[in-house]
């Protein structure tokens, strides 16, 4: 847990020592009160006090408890302040550090876990920090302070009280370590509900058509089942800890009275005052020693699961991203739009097998290569190494003739107009999201949104919508068919006006006629761009100047449309399996 703190701030760390002068203040207030209950119960047991006296010590005692409830409220002040600031910038890091991170380590680490981690985990954490620094500050520094205060007005009630506080510690000790693996599988557990309910909500559509809510349910109810049984016996381990204090509490107070009633009758005379006010503020410090522990062993109880939860959260925010930045971010003069692949193969993380291999083309600038092959053949991969969202196991791939290793990342995504498999849609407007990210500008203008939307074929439907290019996208474009999501999210890549565009099957949701106007217009507009398009269909690619055939993650075809007909065994049977012999002809 201790280790997080590491990344607090000079902000954090002020508030946190102004926290501590609070502390010490407080505790000398606090351990201050005995002090007076001890004169008042002399004065009282003395012949000739005046009540002025005693008044007098009540009233210290009285501003004591005041300074103290002061004292507090600074401290709570200051610690909720540095626990708030501390949680937005360990958010403010994760969420930085997820957006460096490679699809392989997206994909380590699951959408849903990365969502627990910058939520429940980073509230745990701040909730610990808010309350947890004081009491933990508080606790030794009262302890240690109270027993310099006692030491020597009783060697018997010492040893009560050392005693009392070793069978504490014995039982934070125990329940530490019996609860900290408990509290690890929990916020694992809490990681599966979340990646349950986030699939059942994103599939519900697939599930209410199937009438497969019985098996949501029940498998939901076994995720729900297993951390309510993990949560149980946990909090079972940590039940003992409350009692077991009381009765510490309850066992050292009535030791200490018995031992000052033995030692009161033993005592004689003036000697039994003295014994009674000694006996008056040890047990008055034993009281502030005991409950410093029992604080302690509060935050104690919140100690496992936050160290799980710190854990998890440095996990992230320690891990390397494994696509780095590069020093380049200008291409060569009289190179742009050109895409090389020189013997590239690509095996994903603690996979067994290559997806890619040995795979060699060049698309030159203003250029179309497209990419077919049956499912799994890995045209998606290969497309996904020319953006970098993951780097090639063997080979080069050069964009402009430079490895893309070299580009810093910033520089290397102004080059591409991405549309990926599945459309993207932003909670916004239709102007947001097709004036999305900058390309190296700040400011898209209305003109640039309006034609990108004319050219991706949307602007028949988009100006039927309420407000129309104002007009509402709900998260993840549900108020949108496919064939307008995918539209909008070509008009996303137009706009950016790039270098290549990627088209990673984008044309599947569109019917034969919008596919076929869409590119036409898109080479009339675009013609001096290059551009990749990963597709299904032949009649997205015949017109393509170069078609790359992939098979099992091989090469086994590059030509135009009519010299894949006759020489490539593969194409020929895709061809067939989509269009007749006459329509080939």
């Amino acid at each position: 847990m201790f280790k997080i703190l590491k990344y607090m701030q000079k902000k954090e760390w002020t508030l946190f020592l102004a926290s501590l002068v609070f502390i010490v203040f407080q505790v000398w207030l606090d351990l201050k009160l005995p002090d007076y209950m001890s004169k008042i119960t002399t004065l009282v047991e003395t012949e000739g006090s005046s009540m002025s006296e005693v008044f007098a010590a009540g009233g210290w005692m009285l501003l004591c408890s005041l300074g103290s409830m002061g004292a507090s409220i600074a401290v709570m002040f200051f610690a909720s302040r540095m626990a708030a600031n501390f949680g937005k910038q360990l958010r403010a890091r994760q969420y930085d550090q997820v957006e460096s991170f490679s699809m392989g380590e997206i994909n380590r680490f699951s959408t849903a876990s990365l969502i627990t981690r910058s939520t429940n985990d980073i509230t745990q954490i701040q909730m610990f920090v808010a309350m947890g620094l004081e009491v933990m500050v508080k606790a030794p520094v009262t302890g240690i302070w109270a027993v310099t205060k006692i030491a020597g007005k009783g060697v018997e009630w010492s040893l009560a009280t050392a005693a009392a506080v070793a069978v504490l510690l014995v039982i934070i000790g125990i329940v530490i370590v019996f609860a900290v693996p408990k509290f690890r599988k929990i916020q694992g557990l809490t990681d599966n509900i979340n990646r349950i309910t986030r699939e059942h909500l994103t599939g519900l559509k697939v599930v209410r058509a199937y009438n497969a809510e019985n098996y949501q349910e029940k498998k939901f109810g076994k995720a729900n089942d297993e951390l309510t049984g993990n949560n149980l016996s946990a909090f079972r381990i940590m039940a003992i800890m409350m009692p077991g204090m009381q009765a510490i509490m309850n066992g050292l107070t009535l030791a200490i009275y018995w031992i000052g009633a033995y030692l009161i009758n033993q005592s004689v005379g003036a000697d039994k005052i003295a014994v009674f006010s000694n006996m008056v503020v040890f047990i008055n410090y034993a009281m502030q020693v005991v409950m410093a522990f029992i604080s302690l062993s509060m935050i104690l109880m919140m100690l496992p699961r936050v160290t799980v939860s710190a854990n998890r959260v440095l996990e992230v925010i320690e891990t390397e991203s494994s696509v780095k930045d590069g020093p380049r971010t200008v291409s060569p003069e009289g190179m742009e739009g050109t895409v090389e692949f020189k013997n590239v193969s690509f095996r994903y993380p603690d996979a067994s097998e290559s997806v890619l291999e040995h795979i060699s083309f060049t698309a030159e600038k203003g250029e179309t290569v497209a990419f077919i092959g049956s499912t799994g053949s890995g045209k998606s991969t290969l497309m996904n190494l020319v953006p970098r969202f993951y780097d090639a196991t063997e080979g080069e791939v050069l964009v402009d003739g430079v490895n893309v290793k070299e580009y810093t990342l910033e520089a290397l995504h102004d080059k591409f107009g991405y549309v990926p498999q599945t459309a993207v849609m932003f909670a916004g407007t239709v102007e947001s999201n097709v004036a999305y990210g900058d390309n190296g500008r700040n400011v898209y203008s209305e003109q640039d949104v309006e034609k990108a939307v004319e050219i991706a074929q949307a602007k028949e439907f988009v100006e039927k919508l309420p407000g129309t290019y104002e007009g509402r996208i709900a998260q993840g474009g549900s108020n949108l068919s496919g064939g307008q999501k995918q539209r909008l999210s070509i008009a996303r890549a137009v706009c950016r006006k790039p270098e290549i565009y990627l088209f990673d099957d984008s044309f599947s949701a569109l019917d034969y006629k919008t596919d076929r106007t869409l590119r036409s217009v898109l080479r009339k507009e675009t013609g001096d761009t290059t551009t990749l398009i990963v597709a299904q269909r032949i009649g997205t690619i015949m017109d393509a100047d170069k078609i790359i055939v992939l098979h099992e993650g091989k090469m086994v075809g590059m030509g135009t449309h009519r010299e894949l007909l006759k020489n490539c065994k593969e194409y020929q049977e895709i061809a067939l399996s989509q269009l007749s012999k006459e329509e080939l002809a």
